[in-house]
Protein backbone atom coordinates (compact mmCIF):
# COMPACT_ATOMS: atom_id res chain seq x y z
CA UNK A 1 0.00 0.00 0.00
CA UNK A 2 1.12 3.32 -1.01
CA UNK A 3 0.95 5.68 2.10
CA UNK A 4 1.96 8.69 0.28
CA UNK A 5 -1.38 10.61 -0.90
CA UNK A 6 -1.89 11.33 -4.52
CA UNK A 7 -2.32 14.75 -5.50
CA UNK A 8 -5.90 13.80 -6.23
CA UNK A 9 -5.92 13.00 -2.39
CA UNK A 10 -4.44 15.85 -0.91
CA UNK A 11 -6.83 17.83 -3.17
CA UNK A 12 -9.73 16.19 -1.29
CA UNK A 13 -7.62 16.69 1.81
CA UNK A 14 -8.21 20.65 1.07
CA UNK A 15 -12.26 20.32 0.14
CA UNK A 16 -12.12 18.74 3.48
CA UNK A 17 -10.01 21.27 5.17
CA UNK A 18 -12.03 24.35 3.59
CA UNK A 19 -15.74 22.35 4.47
CA UNK A 20 -14.85 22.11 8.28
CA UNK A 21 -13.69 25.91 7.94
CA UNK A 22 -17.08 27.18 6.72
CA UNK A 23 -19.51 24.83 7.91
CA UNK A 24 -17.80 23.51 11.68
CA UNK A 25 -19.57 25.83 14.46
CA UNK A 26 -16.56 27.62 16.65
CA UNK A 27 -19.10 26.44 19.56
CA UNK A 28 -18.86 23.13 18.77
CA UNK A 29 -15.27 23.41 18.25
CA UNK A 30 -14.61 25.05 20.87
CA UNK A 31 -16.64 22.83 23.26
CA UNK A 32 -14.63 19.71 21.70
CA UNK A 33 -10.81 21.04 22.37
CA UNK A 34 -11.72 21.79 25.79
CA UNK A 35 -12.65 18.80 26.49
CA UNK A 36 -16.19 20.28 27.61
CA UNK A 37 -19.36 18.06 27.37
CA UNK A 38 -21.72 18.04 24.53
CA UNK A 39 -25.34 17.77 24.54
CA UNK A 40 -28.19 16.61 22.53
CA UNK A 41 -28.60 19.28 20.49
CA UNK A 42 -24.91 19.65 19.62
CA UNK A 43 -24.94 16.14 18.46
CA UNK A 44 -28.18 16.79 16.52
CA UNK A 45 -26.56 19.80 14.77
CA UNK A 46 -23.03 18.33 13.21
CA UNK A 47 -25.15 15.23 12.46
CA UNK A 48 -27.59 17.41 10.44
CA UNK A 49 -24.43 19.36 8.94
CA UNK A 50 -22.90 16.42 7.56
CA UNK A 51 -26.11 14.74 6.31
CA UNK A 52 -27.01 18.35 4.31
CA UNK A 53 -23.19 17.70 2.68
CA UNK A 54 -24.11 14.05 2.15
CA UNK A 55 -20.92 13.25 4.23
CA UNK A 56 -22.37 11.77 6.83
CA UNK A 57 -22.75 8.32 5.95
CA UNK A 58 -19.18 7.81 4.83
CA UNK A 59 -18.81 4.25 4.49
CA UNK A 60 -22.61 3.12 3.33
CA UNK A 61 -22.89 2.69 -0.79
CA UNK A 62 -24.22 5.87 -2.95
CA UNK A 63 -27.48 4.11 -3.70
CA UNK A 64 -28.05 4.63 0.71
CA UNK A 65 -26.78 7.56 0.82
CA UNK A 66 -23.58 7.42 1.18
CA UNK A 67 -20.72 9.76 -0.29
CA UNK A 68 -19.44 6.99 -2.55
CA UNK A 69 -15.39 7.52 -0.92
CA UNK A 70 -12.31 4.87 -1.03
CA UNK A 71 -10.96 3.92 2.11
CA UNK A 72 -8.46 6.58 1.97
CA UNK A 73 -10.87 9.45 1.77
CA UNK A 74 -12.55 8.03 4.70
CA UNK A 75 -8.99 7.94 6.05
CA UNK A 76 -8.28 11.42 5.54
CA UNK A 77 -11.82 12.65 6.76
CA UNK A 78 -11.88 11.25 9.82
CA UNK A 79 -8.59 12.49 10.84
CA UNK A 80 -9.35 16.15 9.94
CA UNK A 81 -12.39 16.54 11.58
CA UNK A 82 -10.73 15.06 15.05
CA UNK A 83 -7.86 17.85 14.26
CA UNK A 84 -10.02 20.65 13.42
CA UNK A 85 -12.25 19.39 16.48
CA UNK A 86 -15.42 17.97 15.22
CA UNK A 87 -17.42 16.12 17.11
CA UNK A 88 -17.83 12.50 17.46
CA UNK A 89 -20.56 11.55 15.35
CA UNK A 90 -22.94 9.37 17.81
CA UNK A 91 -22.27 5.58 16.01
CA UNK A 92 -25.23 3.70 16.90
CA UNK A 93 -27.14 4.07 14.02
CA UNK A 94 -24.77 5.60 11.15
CA UNK A 95 -22.02 3.46 12.11
CA UNK A 96 -23.60 0.09 13.84
CA UNK A 97 -26.82 -0.36 12.40
CA UNK A 98 -26.56 0.64 9.44
CA UNK A 99 -24.27 -1.56 7.70
CA UNK A 100 -26.28 -4.40 9.74
CA UNK A 101 -29.67 -3.26 7.78
CA UNK A 102 -27.67 -2.89 4.31
CA UNK A 103 -26.01 -6.31 4.33
CA UNK A 104 -28.84 -8.18 6.30
CA UNK A 105 -32.17 -6.64 6.31
CA UNK A 106 -34.84 -6.77 3.83
CA UNK A 107 -35.90 -4.10 1.33
CA UNK A 108 -38.66 -2.48 3.06
CA UNK A 109 -36.20 -2.29 6.13
CA UNK A 110 -33.87 -0.50 3.95
CA UNK A 111 -35.77 1.74 2.47
CA UNK A 112 -37.86 2.92 6.36
CA UNK A 113 -35.12 2.94 8.64
CA UNK A 114 -31.49 4.14 6.49
CA UNK A 115 -33.36 7.36 5.44
CA UNK A 116 -34.48 7.95 9.55
CA UNK A 117 -30.83 7.30 10.03
CA UNK A 118 -29.23 9.78 8.11
CA UNK A 119 -32.04 12.78 8.85
CA UNK A 120 -32.02 12.18 12.03
CA UNK A 121 -35.90 11.22 12.87
CA UNK A 122 -34.59 8.41 15.20
CA UNK A 123 -32.08 8.24 17.78
CA UNK A 124 -30.67 4.66 18.31
CA UNK A 125 -28.76 3.20 21.33
CA UNK A 126 -27.69 -0.32 21.67
CA UNK A 127 -29.11 -3.51 23.48
CA UNK A 128 -26.20 -5.93 23.68
CA UNK A 129 -24.95 -5.42 27.61
CA UNK A 130 -26.68 -7.46 30.10
CA UNK A 131 -25.89 -7.60 33.71
CA UNK A 132 -24.51 -11.23 33.33
CA UNK A 133 -23.49 -10.83 29.47
CA UNK A 134 -21.26 -7.68 28.75
CA UNK A 135 -18.12 -9.73 26.73
CA UNK A 136 -19.83 -12.99 26.79
CA UNK A 137 -22.61 -11.41 25.03
CA UNK A 138 -23.58 -15.24 24.04
CA UNK A 139 -25.43 -15.60 27.70
CA UNK A 140 -28.09 -13.04 27.03
CA UNK A 141 -30.91 -13.91 29.13
CA UNK A 142 -33.84 -11.29 27.44
CA UNK A 143 -35.94 -12.91 25.67
CA UNK A 144 -38.62 -11.99 22.97
CA UNK A 145 -41.19 -14.59 22.65
CA UNK A 146 -43.59 -14.79 19.18
CA UNK A 147 -47.26 -14.30 19.54
CA UNK A 148 -48.88 -13.91 16.31
CA UNK A 149 -47.72 -10.46 14.58
CA UNK A 150 -45.29 -9.50 16.61
CA UNK A 151 -42.52 -10.70 19.99
CA UNK A 152 -43.25 -10.07 23.40
CA UNK A 153 -39.57 -8.79 25.13
CA UNK A 154 -38.74 -9.25 28.32
CA UNK A 155 -35.37 -8.72 30.42
CA UNK A 156 -32.49 -5.62 30.38
CA UNK A 157 -29.78 -4.15 29.11
CA UNK A 158 -27.30 -2.85 30.68
CA UNK A 159 -24.30 -0.04 29.80
CA UNK A 160 -26.92 1.20 27.39
CA UNK A 161 -24.77 4.35 26.11
CA UNK A 162 -26.47 7.76 25.09
CA UNK A 163 -30.17 5.38 25.82
CA UNK A 164 -31.94 8.49 27.83
CA UNK A 165 -31.45 10.35 23.93
CA UNK A 166 -32.71 7.39 22.20
CA UNK A 167 -36.28 6.41 20.70
CA UNK A 168 -34.67 3.40 19.45
CA UNK A 169 -32.68 0.32 20.51
CA UNK A 170 -31.40 -2.47 18.66
CA UNK A 171 -31.31 -5.59 20.58
CA UNK A 172 -29.91 -8.92 20.54
CA UNK A 173 -32.80 -11.49 22.67
CA UNK A 174 -33.37 -15.10 22.58
CA UNK A 175 -35.83 -16.16 21.20
CA UNK A 176 -34.90 -20.06 21.53
CA UNK A 177 -33.95 -21.18 24.90
CA UNK A 178 -34.12 -24.41 24.21
CA UNK A 179 -30.55 -24.09 21.49
CA UNK A 180 -27.44 -23.92 22.20
CA UNK A 181 -26.07 -20.12 23.48
CA UNK A 182 -25.13 -18.67 19.83
CA UNK A 183 -27.86 -20.30 17.71
CA UNK A 184 -30.80 -19.16 20.17
CA UNK A 185 -30.53 -15.56 19.30
CA UNK A 186 -32.67 -12.84 17.07
CA UNK A 187 -31.71 -8.99 16.34
CA UNK A 188 -34.76 -7.34 17.17
CA UNK A 189 -35.74 -3.32 16.68
CA UNK A 190 -37.05 -2.07 19.47
CA UNK A 191 -39.32 1.04 19.82
CA UNK A 192 -38.35 2.69 23.29
CA UNK A 193 -41.26 4.46 23.26
CA UNK A 194 -43.35 1.40 23.66
CA UNK A 195 -45.26 0.47 26.77
CA UNK A 196 -42.79 -1.67 29.32
CA UNK A 197 -40.06 0.21 28.39
CA UNK A 198 -37.89 2.07 30.96
CA UNK A 199 -34.56 4.20 31.41
CA UNK A 200 -33.11 4.28 34.33
CA UNK A 201 -29.64 6.72 34.46
CA UNK A 202 -26.15 5.46 35.93
CA UNK A 203 -24.21 8.28 36.91
CA UNK A 204 -20.24 7.82 36.49
CA UNK A 205 -17.94 8.75 38.78
CA UNK A 206 -16.70 12.20 36.35
CA UNK A 207 -20.95 12.74 37.77
CA UNK A 208 -22.02 12.67 33.71
CA UNK A 209 -25.02 10.89 32.56
CA UNK A 210 -23.80 8.61 29.89
CA UNK A 211 -25.09 5.08 29.98
CA UNK A 212 -27.99 3.42 31.62
CA UNK A 213 -29.83 0.39 32.18
CA UNK A 214 -33.02 -0.49 30.33
CA UNK A 215 -35.78 -2.55 31.39
CA UNK A 216 -38.50 -4.73 29.11
CA UNK A 217 -41.51 -5.76 30.59
CA UNK A 218 -44.14 -7.40 28.47
CA UNK A 219 -42.78 -4.99 25.56
CA UNK A 220 -44.61 -5.47 22.18
CA UNK A 221 -42.67 -5.45 19.21
CA UNK A 222 -43.82 -6.07 15.48
CA UNK A 223 -42.84 -9.27 14.06
CA UNK A 224 -41.42 -7.02 11.03
CA UNK A 225 -38.75 -5.19 13.15
CA UNK A 226 -36.50 -8.59 13.21
CA UNK A 227 -33.47 -8.06 11.20
CA UNK A 228 -33.18 -11.20 8.95
CA UNK A 229 -33.98 -14.44 10.42
CA UNK A 230 -35.15 -15.74 13.55
CA UNK A 231 -31.96 -17.28 15.72
CA UNK A 232 -29.90 -16.26 13.17
CA UNK A 233 -28.84 -13.03 15.22
CA UNK A 234 -25.38 -14.03 16.61
CA UNK A 235 -24.22 -13.46 12.94
CA UNK A 236 -25.44 -10.14 12.50
CA UNK A 237 -24.03 -9.19 15.93
CA UNK A 238 -20.57 -10.22 15.08
CA UNK A 239 -20.70 -8.35 11.76
CA UNK A 240 -21.81 -5.42 13.60
CA UNK A 241 -19.06 -5.75 16.11
CA UNK A 242 -16.73 -5.80 13.77
CA UNK A 243 -17.06 -2.21 12.73
CA UNK A 244 -17.57 -0.91 16.25
CA UNK A 245 -14.44 -2.63 17.49
CA UNK A 246 -12.46 -0.64 14.47
CA UNK A 247 -14.47 2.60 14.93
CA UNK A 248 -13.68 2.24 19.01
CA UNK A 249 -9.75 2.32 17.81
CA UNK A 250 -10.58 6.40 17.12
CA UNK A 251 -7.06 6.97 14.99
CA UNK A 252 -8.31 10.51 14.15
CA UNK A 253 -8.94 11.16 17.72
CA UNK A 254 -5.70 9.42 18.71
CA UNK A 255 -4.26 12.03 16.53
CA UNK A 256 -5.64 15.28 17.85
CA UNK A 257 -4.95 14.23 21.61
CA UNK A 258 -1.49 13.34 20.60
CA UNK A 259 -1.07 17.01 18.78
CA UNK A 260 -2.87 18.23 22.01
CA UNK A 261 -0.50 16.41 24.42
CA UNK A 262 2.58 18.17 21.94
CA UNK A 263 1.34 21.30 22.91
CA UNK A 264 0.78 21.06 26.72
CA UNK A 265 4.30 19.29 27.14
CA UNK A 266 6.13 21.84 25.04
CA UNK A 267 4.61 24.83 27.44
CA UNK A 268 4.93 22.90 30.95
CA UNK A 269 7.88 23.28 32.93
CA UNK A 270 9.74 20.67 34.56
CA UNK A 271 13.04 21.76 36.76
CA UNK A 272 13.48 24.87 34.77
CA UNK A 273 12.43 23.63 31.34
CA UNK A 274 9.57 22.25 28.97
CA UNK A 275 8.46 18.93 29.85
CA UNK A 276 9.12 17.64 26.30
CA UNK A 277 12.39 18.01 26.91
CA UNK A 278 12.18 15.64 29.98
CA UNK A 279 14.40 12.01 28.73
CA UNK A 280 11.57 9.85 30.43
CA UNK A 281 8.65 11.74 29.47
CA UNK A 282 10.15 12.26 25.92
CA UNK A 283 10.57 8.70 25.14
CA UNK A 284 7.20 7.98 26.52
CA UNK A 285 5.58 10.66 23.93
CA UNK A 286 7.95 9.35 21.62
CA UNK A 287 6.45 5.41 21.96
CA UNK A 288 3.54 6.08 21.42
CA UNK A 289 3.87 8.42 18.44
CA UNK A 290 5.22 5.55 16.85
CA UNK A 291 2.80 3.44 18.04
CA UNK A 292 0.35 5.47 16.44
CA UNK A 293 1.96 5.88 13.22
CA UNK A 294 1.69 1.92 13.09
CA UNK A 295 -1.99 1.78 13.66
CA UNK A 296 -2.65 4.21 11.35
CA UNK A 297 -1.13 1.95 8.53
CA UNK A 298 -3.02 -0.80 10.20
CA UNK A 299 -6.52 1.37 10.08
CA UNK A 300 -6.29 1.81 6.11
CA UNK A 301 -5.67 -1.66 5.59
CA UNK A 302 -8.91 -2.71 7.08
CA UNK A 303 -10.55 0.14 5.38
CA UNK A 304 -9.81 -1.01 2.17
CA UNK A 305 -10.28 -4.57 2.85
CA UNK A 306 -13.91 -3.14 3.37
CA UNK A 307 -14.01 -1.14 0.71
CA UNK A 308 -13.02 -4.46 -1.61
CA UNK A 309 -15.96 -5.92 -0.26
CA UNK A 310 -14.37 -7.33 2.62
CA UNK A 311 -15.39 -7.73 6.35
CA UNK A 312 -12.66 -6.72 9.10
CA UNK A 313 -12.03 -9.31 11.21
CA UNK A 314 -9.39 -10.61 13.57
CA UNK A 315 -7.76 -7.04 11.99
CA UNK A 316 -10.60 -5.42 13.57
CA UNK A 317 -10.04 -6.52 16.95
CA UNK A 318 -6.21 -5.69 16.66
CA UNK A 319 -7.48 -2.03 15.89
CA UNK A 320 -9.34 -2.47 19.47
CA UNK A 321 -6.76 -3.40 20.91
CA UNK A 322 -4.02 -1.49 19.88
CA UNK A 323 -5.87 1.71 19.33
CA UNK A 324 -7.57 1.58 22.58
CA UNK A 325 -3.77 1.15 24.11
CA UNK A 326 -2.60 4.11 22.73
CA UNK A 327 -5.65 6.19 23.67
CA UNK A 328 -5.29 5.40 26.93
CA UNK A 329 -1.89 6.16 26.87
CA UNK A 330 -2.01 9.51 25.71
CA UNK A 331 -4.62 10.66 28.22
CA UNK A 332 -2.10 9.21 30.60
CA UNK A 333 0.53 11.68 29.90
CA UNK A 334 -1.93 14.53 29.55
CA UNK A 335 -2.98 14.02 32.52
CA UNK A 336 0.62 13.63 33.96
CA UNK A 337 1.68 16.61 32.05
CA UNK A 338 -1.28 18.93 33.70
CA UNK A 339 0.41 17.95 37.21
CA UNK A 340 -1.33 19.54 39.86
CA UNK A 341 -3.80 21.50 37.47
CA UNK A 342 -5.39 17.88 36.76
CA UNK A 343 -5.95 16.90 40.52
CA UNK A 344 -9.06 19.10 41.14
CA UNK A 345 -12.10 17.87 39.75
CA UNK A 346 -14.76 20.78 39.12
CA UNK A 347 -17.76 19.28 37.61
CA UNK A 348 -19.14 22.82 36.43
CA UNK A 349 -15.90 23.56 34.51
CA UNK A 350 -17.08 20.54 32.00
CA UNK A 351 -20.18 22.82 30.88
CA UNK A 352 -19.94 25.36 28.27
CA UNK A 353 -20.18 28.92 30.28
CA UNK A 354 -18.11 28.14 33.28
CA UNK A 355 -14.98 27.78 31.62
CA UNK A 356 -13.69 30.64 34.52
CA UNK A 357 -13.65 27.91 37.06
CA UNK A 358 -10.60 26.30 34.74
CA UNK A 359 -6.80 27.18 35.54
CA UNK A 360 -4.22 25.24 34.22
CA UNK A 361 -2.77 24.21 30.94
CA UNK A 362 -5.49 23.68 28.09
CA UNK A 363 -7.65 20.88 28.50
CA UNK A 364 -6.43 20.95 32.43
CA UNK A 365 -10.20 21.07 33.74
CA UNK A 366 -11.33 17.64 31.53
CA UNK A 367 -7.69 15.64 32.37
CA UNK A 368 -8.88 13.56 34.94
CA UNK A 369 -12.15 13.07 33.90
CA UNK A 370 -10.99 11.86 30.44
CA UNK A 371 -8.04 9.57 32.12
CA UNK A 372 -10.73 8.22 34.35
CA UNK A 373 -13.77 7.67 31.86
CA UNK A 374 -11.44 6.03 29.01
CA UNK A 375 -10.28 3.13 30.99
CA UNK A 376 -13.46 1.54 30.11
CA UNK A 377 -12.19 1.65 26.16
CA UNK A 378 -10.22 -1.21 26.85
CA UNK A 379 -13.42 -3.33 28.39
CA UNK A 380 -16.33 -2.38 26.12
CA UNK A 381 -17.29 -3.56 22.89
CA UNK A 382 -15.57 -6.94 23.40
CA UNK A 383 -12.82 -6.98 26.19
CA UNK A 384 -8.88 -6.55 24.74
CA UNK A 385 -8.72 -9.85 26.91
CA UNK A 386 -11.59 -11.52 24.41
CA UNK A 387 -9.80 -10.02 21.33
CA UNK A 388 -6.73 -11.75 21.66
CA UNK A 389 -8.75 -15.25 22.33
CA UNK A 390 -10.23 -13.69 18.66
CA UNK A 391 -7.23 -13.26 17.03
CA UNK A 392 -5.71 -16.79 18.72
CA UNK A 393 -8.77 -18.58 16.93
CA UNK A 394 -8.73 -16.55 13.36
CA UNK A 395 -4.91 -16.22 13.03
CA UNK A 396 -3.29 -19.00 14.86
CA UNK A 397 -6.53 -21.27 14.73
CA UNK A 398 -5.69 -21.89 18.83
Amino acid sequence: MDLQFTPQEEAFRDEVQAFLKEHLPADLSHKVRAGLRLDKADMERWHAILNARGWLANHWPEQYGGPGWNAVQKFIFENECALAGAPRIVPFGVNMLGPVLIKYGNEAQKQYWLPRILNGEDWWCQGYSEPGAGSDLASVKTTAVRQGDHYVVNGQKTWTTLGQHANMIFCLVRTDREAKAQSGISFLLVDMRSPGVEVRPIITLDGEHEVNEVFFTDVKVPAENLVGEENKGWTYAKYLLTYERTNIAGVGFSVAALEKLKRVAATVQCNGRPLAQDPLFAARLARVEIDLENMKTTNLRVIAAVAGGGVPGAESSMLKIRGTEIRQEILSLTRRAMGPYALPFEEEALHAGHEDRAVGPEGAAAAAANYFNYRKLSIFGGSNEIQKNIISKMILGL
